[in-house]
């Protein structure tokens, strides 16, 4: 007896008010980005030949780091988008098992490469950019650090007078106080004595030991060893910065020598606090 066989019914024997079924297991669907975020580029590392690694503070997620696939190439999508701290919208890919995102594209929104061709100025974008890469946590949303980079840079680029003194300066100063480290100025840490009182001002000194202001006689009693001083001209303008915005204080008249102090002051407390020695400071500083 032969076996009974089944075979498929062939396509003509469908009923027409049957629909055909057709699935394609080969459609590419085109990639979305995750996420696109506002973002300032803070630094690259070459990666392998033609990648790099990106160090880029987002405003929304904070600061990340992500590989840019061939962007090394000549004709890479990405630009000059990747330019330190280039102020771009990245578009990335997260995966929760991978610590580094993948960087998809950036559209450039402001360039500092005009700067560039500035060396003090270049050299405060250099600044910039490793105090923002030691303070800042990783994945921390910052808002107010994000526009506190956006107004410095702005003033870098418009306030050509001030040089870069000021815009490093007010940088400098919001930074530290962002951050939670930057201790009363009005204040002696030894004694508590107002050190700005209008009937008995007091002069002010600050040294690598101590995460504040001191008074004349604490300076002498507490063995402050090296020490120096933060003159009433610096502690007037350390208050302009906290109420005002840096075009503002850029408006006055700033040479190298205006403030130095308090950029002395205020780069000897985030270095306390990130624990490390600043590898731009004695090139901006540098006469």
């Amino acid at each position: 007896m032969m076996a009974h066989h089944s075979h498929p019914r062939d396509a003509r024997d469908r009923p027409a008010n049957v629909p055909r079924r057709i699935i394609c297991v080969t459609l590419k669907l085109p990639r979305v980005p995750a996420r696109v975020s506002e973002s300032l580029v803070i630094r690259t590392y070459p990666l392998k030949e033609a990648d790099l690694v990106v160090n880029f503070f987002t405003r929304d997620r904070g600061k990340l780091r992500g590989v840019a696939k061939r962007a090394r190439r000549p004709k890479s999508l990405f630009g000059a988008g990747l330019e330190r701290l280039s102020h771009v919208q990245m578009a990335y890919f997260q995966s929760e098992a991978r610590e580094l995102v993948n960087l998809d594209s950036c559209e450039l929104i402001q360039s500092q490469f005009g700067l560039a061709s500035d060396y003090r100025a270049s050299i405060a974008l250099d600044y910039f950019a490793e105090v923002t890469d030691q303070l800042l946590p990783s994945e921390e949303p910052g808002e107010k650090f994000f526009r506190l980079l956006l107004a410095v840079l702005e003033a870098l680029r418009n306030n050509t007078a001030a040089g870069p003194w000021c815009a490093v300066t007010y940088f400098s100063l919001w930074a530290a106080r962002l951050s939670g480290w930057l201790p009363d100025l009005d204040v002696c840490l030894g004694c508590g004595s107002l050190l700005d009182d209008p009937e008995a001002p007091e002069r002010a000194f600050f040294s690598r030991e101590r995460a504040g202001l001191m008074c004349g006689h604490c300076r002498r009693t507490m063995g402050a060893g090296s020490s120096w001083e933060l003159s009433a001209e610096s502690r007037a303008i350390a208050r302009d910065i906290v109420r005002l915005p840096v075009a503002k204080v850029a408006a006055g008249s700033w040479t190298q020598s205006t403030a130095a102090d308090l950029r002395r002051f205020l780069v000897q407390q985030i270095e306390s606090h990130v624990e490390r020695k600043l590898i731009t400071v004695s090139q901006l500083e540098a006469e």
